[in-house]
């Protein structure tokens, strides 16, 4: 996996004077079943989240309100990701690096995962991700 198999991803957005809804369809709009959503919120301005990789699972972040960033590393480039549209979303596959940074006041993440949490799938040592990603 490299940084081209991670990939912005235009939701569809039904229009209405009442107010727009957008949804997700795991294994349609996105490449994976949803086993787990969760979501950052109340992130102090200057703070960081993330700083680790999966070593096996998929995930799709979207930026429910406000906006942040995403920096993509995949041992070899990184890219930085602003998401700040509800009906956008960003899918990162396993063994990517990724951290969250540049949140605005009030903004929530949401992230729709391959799978339940699972301690052992993280790398949460950069040298650690970068030993496993490259062993030969």
């Amino acid at each position: 996996m490299s940084l081209a198999d991670c990939k912005m991803i235009e939701l569809p957005k039904i229009h209405d004077p009442r107010g727009n809804l957008t949804f997700i369809e795991g294994g349609h709009h996105i490449p994976f079943s949803i086993e787990r959503v969760y979501y950052l919120y109340d992130v102090p301005g200057g703070s960081d989240r993330g700083g680790h990789a999966h070593k096996t699972l998929h995930q799709f972040m979207v930026a429910m309100s406000g906006s942040f960033d995403v920096v993509l590393d995949d041992g070899r480039d990184r890219k930085r990701v602003h998401l700040s549209r509800s009906y956008n979303g960003l899918y990162i596959c396993p063994m990517i690096w990724r951290e969250l940074d540049n949140f605005s006041s009030g903004s929530v993440c949401m992230v729709l995962a391959s799978a339940h949490f699972d301690e052992a799938d993280y790398h949460r040592d950069y040298g650690d991700f970068m030993d496993a990603r490259w062993r030969k």
